[in-house]
């Protein structure tokens, strides 16, 4: 029998649980973005995790929350659709809010589950040993976890925990992605991503759910070193089109700046990026615009 082992773990949480964060420090790269704020990923991003004898397919799933438009019930079809293929899952929970109604939502839809379950609980630098114990519990009095794991994602303390944790239910077989592979998405779409985690953290509050990136472009040029890239945001409505460009065009020239030092990073090269702002009312609720956007 070969020693080596390929499998699916799915990452669940809810929003701003620290699952994507979690991902991008198992991954040595960033491939999910992150912000504080809930409903940043919107995809079950595949993240490919390779080792000597393994390969993890990570599953960063959208925060699990009630729907309130066909954008949202997009999101929680593709965290039931997850947690069905996977071979364990990854329930991270924020120890420094500790147990809310999000999570016990969660523990509501793990009850129905055959997967195993191991529980990360996130955030240890904020929470005594105490408290995370008494976090522990109650989940264990709600859902049968197979192991529990105290780590801080941000800092990448303990992490290192994890794999070992997750092998002892990945089957055995060959690897199922290309060794060299990262994602299972394509570059266009990590970069959409890049740029709507600047716009998220750079805007106001409302205004971030509403935004969708779309890239329209994208070209390497035949006698330099640089990829030019054009993208268009969507938002809702007329009055956040024009928060989102600024006075003067400040606000989307810092988008597009901070976005670019990103994309450079990833693509290893200079990037020429050209943004744009639109207007398309309930896009979220219009399934034309949102497969275009790649919520397919």
């Amino acid at each position: 029998m070969s020693e080596f082992k390929t499998g699916f773990a799915a990452v669940i949480g809810k929003p701003n649980a620290g699952k994507s964060t979690l991902i991008n420090t198992l991954m040595k790269e960033k491939i999910s973005i992150v912000s504080p704020k809930p409903q940043t990923t919107r995809n079950s991003i595949k993240c490919i995790l390779m080792g000597d004898d393994y390969q993890i397919i990570l599953v960063d799933t959208p925060g699990i929350h009630r729907p309130k438009n066909k954008l949202g019930e997009y999101m929680m079809k593709s965290v039931n659709d997850t947690m069905a293929d996977v071979d364990c899952i990854l329930f991270v929970v924020d120890l420094a809010s500790g147990i809310q109604s999000a999570d016990e939502n969660i523990m509501e839809a793990l009850k129905l589950t055959q997967k195993p379950i191991i529980l990360i609980e996130n955030k240890k630098d904020r929470a005594t040993n105490a408290r995370a114990d008494q976090i522990a519990d109650t989940v264990k009095k709600n859902i049968n976890v197979k192991s529990v794991i105290q780590v801080s994602a941000k800092d990448g303390k303990n992490t290192e925990s994890i794999i070992p944790e997750i092998l002892k239910y990945i089957p055995y077989g060959p690897m199922l992605y290309d060794p060299d592979y990262l994602t299972d998405q394509s570059e266009r779409f990590v970069v959409s991503e890049m740029i709507r985690e600047k716009a998220i953290m750079l805007l106001s509050d409302e205004i971030p759910y509403g935004i969708g990136v779309e890239v329209i472009k994208m070209t390497q040029r035949n006698d330099k070193p640089i990829t030019d890239i054009e993208a268009t945001i969507f938002c809702e409505r007329e009055s956040h089109k024009g928060i989102i460009i600024g006075k003067g065009g400040a606000m989307l020239k810092q988008i597009g700046s901070r976005s670019r030092e990103d994309i450079e990073n990833m693509l290893s090269c200079k990037v020429n990026l050209r943004l744009w702002v639109k207007v398309r009312e309930d896009w979220r609720n219009d399934g034309g615009t949102m497969r275009s956007l790649g919520y397919k």
